[in-house]
This record gives C-alpha cells, sequence and structure tokens, in this order.
C-alpha cells in the first residue's frame, strides 16, 4: 500500500471525487488503482470563503514500484508519497512461567487503563487499583455535586473509573511525539470499545462523555478477560520501599487505608493530576518529586454561532465541518503567555473540584456538541521559580489557596464565581449577567475575579482578551461569561524517571501520566501508559530496557 497525503478538495465536493484526485494527481489509469481509502481527513480554513478538505488516502496498484519511479523527481510527490506505516501493534514481552509477583497498577484513567490493557495482554495478572467507585456509580456521585452541591472526596470529576478525561470533550489528539505508532493502538481499542469508527481517521476525532462512561466499561471487561483484577474503592495510602545494600531502593508493595499489604516488584503510578495527598507520601518516602509550571485562569463561555461564524463564514453549520473550535495565545508584555485551554466546542462548564470547601472548573462536550455555548480554559503560564518556589509541593498550596478564594466568592456553596468580560476589562464586578447564559452546576455568582486570581493572571488576561477579539471577532464580546476558577490544567509536580520509564531513585516505581508530568490529555495519557506497561514487561521478562 502507498500512501498520498496533502489531497485538496472542495467541502461539497461530490461522491468518487477522491479517487478520481487521486488518479489525476498520479496519472493513473482507471485498471491501475486496484483500492482506496481514507486514512486522514482534515479541513483547511484559512480561506473561510473556499474552505478545503485535506486528504490523507492509502491506495494500491497493480506495479508500486514502477509509479515511485515514474514520479521519483516530483519534489511534491517525494514529500507526499510515500509507503503505507506499518501501525500494527506488537507486544514486546510476554510473561514467563512462573509467573512472577503480579505488577500494580495505581489509577484508572486512560494512563491507567492501557498500562493495565497492554499487561493483561502481554500475560501478568495486573493488579489494578482505584481510591474511586466504578463509573456509573462515580457518574451519580458528579451529579449530585452538580445539582445538589453535594461533594464526594473520593468520587467526583477526578477520581473514579475512568479519570478526569470521561467528564471532557473526549478529545483524541496530541502533539506528541509518536514513531512507535502507538496511537494507533489507543484509537483501535477504543473503537473496538465502541467509539465511532471515524476516531481513525478524521483529524481531529473526539468522543463525549456519554460514550465514554461505555467504553470505559467495555475495556475493564477486557482487562478482567485477560486476568486482570480491578479493586475499587482501594486507597493507596503508603508505599513499601526497600533500600538494598548497594543503597538502590526499591519497591517491595503498597499499602491501601484498610490496611492491606499488597505485595509487588512493579508499580504504574497513574495517579492523575489531582491526587494531592498521594504525592505527599510519595515525597514523605523520599521519591524524587519536583515543582513543574502548570497555569492558572478561568472559563470562558460564548455562544457557539459566534464562533462557528468567526472561524467558517458562510460555511457555519457545515455537517462535516461540525461546531468550530479554536487555539489562541497571547504573549504579554510583562513576560507572561495567556493561551486557550481545553476548548470545549458545543458544551457545558463543569464543577471540578475533589476537596471540600474549594471550587475547580472544567470543560466538557457530548459527542454531538450540540449546547449554545462553546468554552474553555483562558489561562496564565506559571513557574515554580517565580510564583512558588521552594517546597516542591508547593505548587499544590498555590492551587488550593486560590480554589478557597473563588469558593468563598461564590458565597460558599460551590456555586462559582462568574463576571461578564465588559465588567472585567473595565475593572467592576458583575452585578448581573447578560445575554450569555452560564452553563456552570450547581450556578454562578456575579461576582469580581480579581479576587480570585493572582494579580499576575488578572492583568495577563486582561491585556489578552481584546487580542483575542482581534483574532476572533466578538471574543471580548461584553456578554461573554467567564467563571473561575481553573486551576487543574495539568499537574503541579513532576516525578521523574529515568531512560527506563523508573522513577529515578526507586527502582520498580514507574510515574505515569498526566498525575507523574508525562502527559496532557485522553489520547497522550494512553500512549505513555502503553510506553510504561512495555518498559514493566521487559524488566518483568526479563529483557533489555529500551530508552525513553
Amino acid at each position: 500500500m502507498l500512501r498520498l497525503t496533502e489531497l485538496k478538495l472542495p467541502l461539497d465536493h461530490p461522491e468518487g471525487a477522491i479517487e478520481a484526485a487521486l488518479r489525476a494527481r498520479l496519472g493513473l489509469r482507471e485498471d491501475e488503482l486496484l483500492s482506496c481509502t481514507v486514512a486522514r481527513r482534515a479541513w483547511d480554513a484559512r480561506r473561510r470563503s473556499a474552505i478545503e478538505l485535506v486528504y490523507s488516502v492509502d491506495f494500491a496498484v497493480k506495479d508500486e514500484a514502477a509509479l515511485l519511479r515514474r514520479h521519483a523527481r516530483d519534489k511534491v510527490l517525494a514529500r507526499t508519497l510515500a509507503p503505507t506505516p506499518d501501525t500494527a501493534y506488537r507486544h514486546v514481552a510476554r510473561a514467563p512461567a512462573p509467573a512472577p509477583k503480579r505488577p500494580v497498577v495505581i489509577g484508572t484513567g486512560p494512563c491507567g487503563i492501557f498500562a493495565a490493557l497492554i499487561l493483561a495482554e502481554m500475560g501478568f495478572r495486573p493488579i489494578i487499583l482505584d481510591r474511586g467507585k466504578v463509573v456509573r456509580e462515580r457518574t451519580k456521585d458528579t451529579w449530585a455535586l452538580w445539582r445538589r452541591s453535594v461533594l464526594t472526596p473520593e468520587s467526583n470529576v477526578q477520581f473514579g473509573e475512568g479519570g478526569a478525561g470521561t467528564f471532557s470533550d473526549g478529545k483524541l489528539w496530541s502533539g506528541i511525539k509518536d514513531p512507535q505508532h502507538l496511537g494507533r493502538k489507543v484509537l483501535t481499542e477504543f473503537v473496538e470499545a465502541g467509539a465511532p469508527e471515524e476516531i481513525l481517521w478524521v483529524a481531529k476525532p473526539h468522543i463525549g462523555t456519554f460514550r465514554l462512561v461505555q467504553m470505559v466499561e467495555s475495556m475493564r471487561a477486557k482487562i478482567e478477560a485477560l486476568g486482570g483484577e480491578y479493586r475499587f474503592g482501594t486507597k493507596v495510602t503508603d508505599f513499601v520501599i526497600e533500600t538494598g545494600r548497594d543503597g538502590q531502593r526499591r519497591m517491595r508493595g503498597v499499602v491501601t487505608e484498610a490496611g492491606e499489604t499488597i505485595e509487588t516488584d512493579h508499580v504504574v503510578l497513574a495517579i492523575g493530576h489531582s491526587a494531592r495527598d498521594t504525592f505527599a507520601t510519595l515525597h514523605a518516602r523520599g521519591v524524587h518529586v519536583e515543582a513543574k509550571p502548570f497555569s492558572i485562569g478561568v472559563r470562558i463561555e460564548h455562544p457557539q454561532s459566534i464562533i462557528d461564524r468567526a472561524r467558517f463564514g458562510d460555511f457555519a453549520g457545515n455537517r462535516i465541518l461540525g461546531a468550530a473550535d479554536y487555539k489562541l495565545v497571547h504573549h504579554c508584555g510583562t513576560g507572561r503567555s495567556v493561551y486557550s485551554f481545553c476548548m470545549c466546542p458545543g458544551g457545558t462548564v463543569v464543577a471540578a473540584t475533589s476537596e471540600p470547601g474549594r471550587v475547580v472548573t472544567n470543560g466538557m462536550s457530548q459527542y454531538s456538541r450540540a449546547e449554545r455555548n462553546a468554552n474553555a480554559g483562558i489561562v496564565v503560564g506559571i513557574t515554580p521559580e517565580v510564583d512558588y518556589p521552594g517546597d516542591p509541593l508547593a505548587g499544590i498550596a498555590f492551587q488550593r489557596r486560590w480554589e478557597e478564594a473563588a469558593f468563598a466568592a461564590g458565597g460558599g456553596t460551590y456555586a462559582a464565581p462568574a463576571q461578564r468580560v465588559g465588567d472585567f476589562l473595565q475593572r467592576r464586578a458583575s452585578t448581573e449577567l447578560g445575554s450569555v447564559v452560564p452553563s456552570y452546576k450547581p450556578g454562578v455568582t456575579p461576582t469580581d475575579l480579581a479576587r480570585c486570581l493572582p494579580d499576575f493572571a488578572v492583568a495577563a488576561i486582561r491585556e489578552a482578551l481584546p487580542a483575542f477579539g482581534r483574532q476572533i471577532r466578538g471574543f471580548d464580546m461584553e456578554d461573554a461569561v467567564m467563571t473561575g476558577v481553573e486551576t487543574r490544567t495539568s499537574s503541579p509536580v513532576r516525578i521523574r524517571r529515568d531512560a527506563a520509564f523508573r522513577s529515578v531513585n526507586t527502582l520498580g516505581l514507574y510515574p505515569a501520566g498526566e498525575g507523574a508530568g508525562y502527559a496532557g490529555g485522553i489520547f497522550s495519557a494512553g500512549v505513555d501508559g502503553i510506553r510504561i506497561a512495555e518498559a514493566v514487561g521487559r524488566d518483568m521478562a526479563g529483557l533489555d530496557a529500551v530508552a525513553a
């Protein structure tokens, strides 16, 4: 098979146009082309009056070598025509007999799920621990916060089966480097679990919360059928670490809140970015933990129709294009950067706290992306050296300070503080909201968001909003609503690992995913989970490690 990229066609092209364009581009007779399938479809909206679809196409011809020779001097085809890459997944190890101690995976977010899946497929029968509940029960607890302001600290948007990504837009793309095509394994497993097949070829695939719930259940069933063992409501409160005569620290087990010690020499730490108590325990046990940059800001909402019109012009509402997204960045005169984060077309702003007395926001969409508002985080980059120096866990204290301020400004009921953009730019508190109805549940309190953010973040966002309005007409409209605060953009710590994916000072401990500072989102977390499982499998099978 060969692959041709950058094949452009009009948005409204007729059926059969792809094959015709392929033959025309390569000078193929009709009988030369044996098959043709779409490998990827994106769109180019730089000219709103002439939006184009951009395809990558896999195809077969009678004589591939002859075709490649025929176009050897075509400089464009030298860049866009090549053999189709082999994306099939192959396991790196098999569990030896007799079986070693079972590996333990802590966390059932996307990273933990894929680590457990690969370990189970290789025959290692992992034990999977999660402090939260199965996804259906977790969903009930999450809705209790949204509808009745009742928070369950161990079962919410952050904790429980599926991880934080379960209550999100379900985005499945990333800018990570993936030379082994591990992302293809992530996508194919999702399709097998019930995701729409289009995620295999659309440029920006997404799933949505309702489908993610069903998929998480399906993947759990597969892992259990392969010998994996799930234990929900099982919070890890300590780690058994042995120091040998050589001075090397080694994992020997984990201790649960119930007092049980699970003996193991291999622990996958896929705990997510909000397991603050676990970060503290690791630090206390001498595991190398360091402060990491993250961002802080607010969620902003506009009518989705305004974003669609600004991005697609007369093509707004087109079925193929769907609800428009955006990606914005502004570099302030102070040296700070403000950018959009986790943009959710046609979605809602959700309550995402995991601790009593604190308010945290996040964004979520269903597969249809049919809600009236678009929302995104508008966040300011912060760094440990400048903004929370000292202790490796200082970023957690920084987050908590502003989450508590948001709780107080919202009225102390898990309502969130909110403000019209016009009022925010004019430095006055909002006393009422306008035409844009905020979607956050359990509700919002109009106020002054400057009470809930550091002064430097307030100043940076005030500078950025008009700049964003010049990029997307209407972005700084007076009635757009900002809701605070967005603090969980990424982990505030990094649990550094070596070239073999282990903790730099504790053998057998494998920091993974977002919580360890090595992923950002469902897709990259899933890929990292596969990498970690491969590293664990190689070590357990006695094979040489492959460097990261």
